[in-house]
């Protein structure tokens, strides 16, 4: 967990997208999708689209058949994949990331209808999954993510729990898994990301006994199996939304009974009613689509929806009266004791922050209802805070919110700031507008997804999720990658109610979310199966009991689960399989982080190079701070104006990124790949380079020819070479690398033809490079298939092996019954154990012959695959020459 995951799926998105491959899918949990969009904009500048019902209908409206065929990364949740997977299939993938993977674990079980879908969706698709805990229970679930990527990583299931679950052979697991699966610790990188502690601090209220009635009130009308006020088919959901609000605040509380009551109204007025009230409370509330979709309670098909009880108008009027009574009771509470404490939390907070000399007077409170946002908001403008506050959430359309963002529109004018897109800019307003100016940021669940605030140390749970996930996300929006301060967790808990105390209880001592310096392990976190499934067993312990009694055994219940999963065996299996996988991760963190900013460097230098070349007579160009001007747009979507070059150096606030995946950036290197290759004269000049390059400085004075090839093999991969051959005047031959870095000086051009026995003599030398490189590339492929054709041997072996392993077992249990026959007492006795031999002697001779059948099945599928194989490996290639040229250096 927040080691970059994210970052290097990015990096592989952007190379793909690089190569013009496009055709590119992520698949995550709902809650994480606008922060993939996020990152993927922001980070990478590629371009996506969130598909989910609504943008779906939308596209589907504007006339796309297929919604899926956007040129942009399409980005989706599990769910929305498997309910459109016959679309998808249709769509030739180039790369599907599938982020939390372990959703997949167990994908290879037939009853696993989520991971069956996504599987079959994209089974010929190249994967890239990933996950912080790859196996959680069993070791079979790393089986279950293997199958997801290829079939024939591993036999049968049932072979691989012979080999590897049972008997535990672990350094051969570990030997097949390196060649798809890259694991890194945080104990292993501490040398590249620098993590803050976490500290917790609990406040402590008690519920007055006018609220604690209010509670209990609601709390037995919820558990009513029998009810108008919550629909049959909307029942675990809106019982959900109510119990989440009932925590927050009173205040939040009578706008959604209201809501509830005036439904029931209009039903006894038999008038028409919203069908779904689910969608009228999440317009209130802050509960989102994304939140629905993960929780799996979204509204019901119609055929599975029970039908609603017949209206006895007494009993309805009764409920009516009901929430008319418990609305007067919310409404009698001005200031909950919740509410009374919040400023002393704020100022224990801020008492904390000052105690760090890095720190800033900022804090993010987070809450799960719009309302009570509000509600806080006007408790603090009126306690001293005034100005200092600013709200977030999904939909940004207070008062507040709207002046932020008109005053960010103004200062941001006439900059690359203003997307156009009003969703993402109000929030961008926001959170700088906390960033810069506001002390407090009052934040829903929309808050802990997709936005980075490593400025703010001081984290407020006012409403605590029953979702360690969610919990985690939203300490991790400050306790991340480039957080300077210790992190402060403030948690509100409500003493007088069983249920809150035994979650924080288990979030607590179980979890471990709120203490050290990594928060919840990756062990920890992923005991449970999620924390989705750890917030219905919550609402399952709400619903069902009814006395604290029956609470606290409930409770003790789960907390024993959740033991024997954290506390199981798998943790030795981890150690010995997980913890010692990649021993050379420190050794590769250090070469690639030394091979990358080299890399960069040079990529920037060229791609300036190239832009001020093609863009010369359409720019005006300020060198030192790789700034430019276009006077001229080539299209609609280039726009005129000042451009810097995206790099290490400072960047200029007035002037929009460039980048190589731009449009303007695209349009520069098609324009640079169509320019005609004359041949000509280059005087590169390396006196007056500003940085040394001693192998182009020993050719001063040097003259000589240079011929440059572009050679294409397609295979297993299409690859593209640029072979650089020379020689100088004494038919001296240059080293390729040499002639790369002649490249990066300034240089002159002039019209030269080279002279015929030159020209040839280039030639035969290129030929011979060209061969060398397919050569090459036939030895790398020669050694790929031969591993890829041990693998397939290895996979029909794991299959003989597990069916000669049932054999033997039967082989082994006749003996033992012959023992017990001979051993035997009584003719009954006797006449029993000899059915038995006579059952165990069939299964024993269909096994022999499921051998010889598995034998040809395996041989027959193996040969195939191998000739798969084969084909793809058969090559074609294609050279050209790029330009030839006589070369001096000054």
């Amino acid at each position: 967990v927040g080691l970059g995951k994210t970052i290097e799926a990015g990096i592989v998105l952007c190379q793909y997208w690089a190569e013009r491959k496009r055709r590119l899918l992520v698949v995550c949990p709902a809650s994480l999708r606008k922060q993939w969009g996020i990152e993927l904009e922001e980070k990478f500048n590629i371009p996506s689209v969130i598909l989910e019902a609504r943008t779906w209908r939308i596209l589907e409206n504007d006339g796309h058949e297929n919604p899926f065929l956007r040129p942009d990364v399409i980005i989706c949740s599990y769910q929305f994949l498997n309910s459109r997977k016959d679309l998808a299939k249709l769509v030739n993938w180039d790369l599907a990331v599938i982020d939390e993977a372990h959703k997949l674990r167990n994908a290879y079980r037939k009853s696993n209808v989520l991971g069956q879908s996504i599987k079959w969706a994209l089974e010929d698709t190249r994967k890239l999954l990933l996950t912080a805990t790859p196996l959680q229970n069993s070791l079979m679930e790393l089986f279950g993510l293997s199958t997801i990527i290829d079939d024939y990583l591993f036999g049968d299931p049932r072979s691989f729990r012979q080999m590897y679950v049972n008997e535990t052979d672990m350094q051969s697991l570990k030997t097949r898994l390196r060649g798809f699966c890259k694991r890194a610790l945080r104990h292993q990188v501490k040398e590249y990301v620098n993590y803050t502690n976490r500290k917790a601090i609990t406040i402590r209220f008690a519920q007055t006994d006018q609220e604690f009635k209010l509670y209990q009130s609601v709390s037995d009308f919820l558990q009513n199996q029998d009810t108008y006020a919550l629909p049959t088919s909307q029942k675990s959901l809106i019982t959900l939304v109510i119990r989440k609000i009932l925590a927050s605040s009173s205040f939040a509380l009578i706008a959604t009974l209201e809501t509830i009551k005036k439904r029931l109204q209009s039903i006894y007025d038999e008038l028409p009613v919203e069908d779904n009230l689910v969608e009228a409370l999440m317009d209130d509330e802050s509960l989102d689509e994304e939140e629905v979709e993960e929780l799996g309670l979204s509204e019901e098909t119609p055929e599975e929806v029970k039908e609603e009880p017949k209206i006895d108008k007494e009993k309805l009027l009764n409920e009516i009266k009901q929430l008319e009574a418990f609305i007067e009771q919310a409404k009698a509470i001005k200031i909950d004791s919740k509410t009374q404490r919040l400023k002393e939390a704020i100022e224990k907070g801020f008492a904390e922050g000052a105690k760090m000399p890095q720190a800033q007077r900022k804090m993010v409170v987070f809450t799960e209802s719009r309302r009570t946002q509000q509600y806080l908001k006007d408790y603090l403008d009126a306690n001293g805070y005034r100005g200092k506050v600013v709200t977030f959430n999904g939909t940004n359309t207070d008062p507040d919110s709207k002046k932020v963002y008109d005053h960010w529109l103004e200062k941001n004018k006439n900059t690359n700031r203003v997307s156009g897109s009003t969703s993402s800019d109000k929030r961008n307003a926001i959170i700088e507008h906390f960033r810069d100016e506001a002390e407090i940021l009052i934040a829903t669940e929309s808050a802990a997804e997709g936005i980075n605030l490593q400025f703010c140390n001081l984290v407020i749970n006012y409403d605590l999720p029953w979702n360690p996930q969610r919990i985690e996300q939203r300490i991790g929006r400050c306790h991340r990658y480039g957080q300077k301060c210790d992190v402060v967790v403030i948690n509100f808990l409500n003493e007088r109610n069983e249920v809150d105390r035994r979650v924080y209880d288990i979030l607590n001592d179980k979890f471990t979310l709120f203490d050290g310096v990594f928060g919840a392990s990756d062990e920890v976190l992923g005991s449970l199966e999620s924390g989705v499934d750890f917030e219905k067993e919550v609402l399952k312990i709400c619903q069902e009991c009814r006395n604290p009694d029956e609470i606290q055994k409930a409770f003790a219940e789960l907390q024993a689960r959740m033991d024997e999963k954290i506390k199981s065996k798998l943790k030795e299996s981890q150690e010995i399989l997980i913890e010692h996988f990649d021993e050379d991760v420190h050794s590769r963190l250090k070469f690639h982080r030394e091979q990358a900013e080299d890399f960069l460097g040079k990529m920037e230098r060229r791609f300036w190079g190239i832009t001020k070349n093609i863009l010369k007579d359409s720019a005006d160009f300020e060198p030192s701070d790789f700034i430019f001007n276009l006077k001229q747009s080539f299209s609609d979507n280039i726009r005129t104006g000042r451009y810097q070059l995206i790099s290490k150096f400072k960047n200029d606030n007035r002037a929009m990124p460039y980048r190589m995946s731009d449009v303007l950036g695209e349009h520069v290197l098609d324009q640079a790949k169509q320019l005609p290759m004359q041949e000509a004269e280059i005087v590169f000049d390396i006196s007056n380079h500003p940085v040394k390059i001693s192998v182009v400085e020993a050719l001063i004075g040097k003259t000589g020819s240079m011929i440059l090839s572009k050679l294409t093999v397609n295979s297993f991969e299409t690859d593209e070479y640029l072979l650089f051959n020379a020689f100088d005047g004494r038919d001296k031959d240059i080293h390729p690398e040499v002639c790369a870095k002649m490249f990066e000086c300034d240089a002159q051009v002039n019209t030269k033809n080279l002279e015929a026995q030159i020209k040839e003599k280039l030639q035969q030398n290129a030929q011979i490079h060209i061969d060398s490189t397919i050569n090459h590339v036939m030895e790398r492929n020669n050694t790929f298939y031969q591993e890829e054709c041990e693998r397939l041997f290895r996979w029909s072996d794991d299959l003989e092996a597990s069916a000669e392993k049932e054999l033997k077992d039967t082989k082994n249990k006749l003996r033992l019954l012959n023992r017990e026959m001979r051993a035997s007492t009584s003719v009954q006795e006797k006449h029993d154990i000899e059915l038995k031999i006579k059952e165990t002697e069939k299964i024993q001779r269909r096994q022999r012959q499921r051998i010889f059948d598995v034998q040809d099945e395996i041989e027959a599928k193996r040969d195939m695959l191998i000739e798969k194989l084969q084909t793809k490996m058969k090559q074609k290639t294609q050279s050209e020459t790029l330009f030839l040229i006589q070369w001096k250096v000054v």
